[in-house]
């Protein structure tokens, strides 16, 4: 089995080559993705500084990973997005400006986001946000515009457009935050965050119709507790409950799990990284995201490999589990490569 797969890593540079360890890990760890940032914390270049040098970064890191390899970016469109008009990207709007479009207007502007992001080479936008803008002082959803609306038909007007103008260019979306940030009051890129007496069921309508509708490829957890789904108050990313319990049998979704970031503060302050790693695991995660952007860990691939072994060595879980998790990531990758169609989540051989 080739766990690396399970993994999406960040890394710093522009330019890379055989000597560069996340082309290093593409190839001997078959690493399943990367995500790529413009900045790093402190402001300086990360991965992309103009159109030129970041088509040629994708295509560098696609020609060591055979093709396969998941290249993530959120472009969420307005104050979130990794290909920013300052470095020669187009200009893009807010989830919340956007859904003031009609449709066609809606459609014609994610269409457009959608071409540049293929035209560089990104595979996986992590996008649209369903979180429902119930809490306008929330410091990380409403603060940003991030939301398209606090209704949830709303909410699913524009995802469905935005979903399929990617759809027609070749490029995954990531449904996030489940189960649900927008009525949160703090960040967790910072710290714990409860939204247990805040969140409202119609919070999960977004989700649940898209996976209905087939429109869901993969869902980003969210690092919020939220005792109504886990009474014993775990963060979402690494709780079964709220995972594999609400979102894989309730929802009955069986596309790709992403974690989010797991070197956000709201993991980082309460666990190690390896114990991060067995819980989400556990949890149902399939992909888990090291962003290397809040922080820098050369060595978090191979401890996280280790990680899972040592659970399989352990038996607290055995290899069909991982398997399914490989399928599912396996069948992403074939549908960003044309292979299989979008709404298909039949098992597949694996690639």
């Amino acid at each position: 089995m080739n766990i690396g797969q399970m993994f999406m890593v960040g890394f710093r540079g522009t330019v890379v080559d055989a000597d560069h360890w996340i082309t290093r890990a593409v190839v001997r760890h078959h690493l399943g993705g990367v995500i790529l940032f413009d900045r790093n914390v402190n402001g300086s270049v990360q991965n992309i500084s103009s159109p030129a040098q970041l088509r040629e970064l994708t295509a560098t890191l696609q020609e060591y990973g055979n093709g396969r390899l998941l290249i993530g970016v959120d472009q969420e469109g307005g104050r979130v997005c990794r290909l920013k008009a300052r470095d020669g990207f187009l200009e893009t709007v807010s989830a919340e400006i956007l859904a003031g479009f009609g449709d066609e207007k809606a459609a014609a502007t994610a269409d457009e986001m959608a071409a540049s992001l293929a035209a560089y080479g990104i595979t996986l936008n992590f996008a649209p946000v369903v979180d429902l803008d119930s809490n306008p002082d929330n410091p990380i959803i409403g603060r940003y515009q991030r939301s398209f609306s606090d209704d949830p038909e709303q909410v699913l007007r524009c995802a469905r457009l935005v979903i399929e103008a990617h759809h027609r260019h070749g490029i995954s979306c990531c449904l996030k935050h489940f189960p649900g940030h927008g009525s949160a009051g703090a960040d967790s890129h910072l710290g714990f965050v409860d939204v247990t007496s805040d969140w409202q069921e119609k919070e999960l309508v977004p989700f649940a119709r898209l996976i209905a509708k087939g429109k869901a490829d993969a869902v980003m957890t969210a690092h919020i507790v939220n005792r109504r789904l886990d009474p014993q108050g775990m963060v979402a990313t690494l709780s079964r409950p709220i995972i594999t319990g609400l979102l894989r049998q309730q929802l009955g979704f069986d596309g790709v799990v992403i974690s989010d970031d797991l070197q956000m503060g709201a993991i980082t302050e309460q666990w190690g990284f390896s114990e991060a790693v067995r819980r989400a695991v556990l949890a149902g995660v399939d992909l888990l995201v090291i962003g290397n952007n809040l922080a820098h860990q050369k060595d978090a691939l191979s401890a996280g490999i280790k990680c899972i072994e040592k659970m399989l060595d352990r038996g607290e879980m055995d290899a069909d589990y991982i398997k399914a998790s490989l399928e599912r990531i396996s069948r992403l990758q074939q549908k960003t490569a044309g292979k299989i169609p979008w709404n298909s989540n039949r098992p597949t051989a694996l690639s």
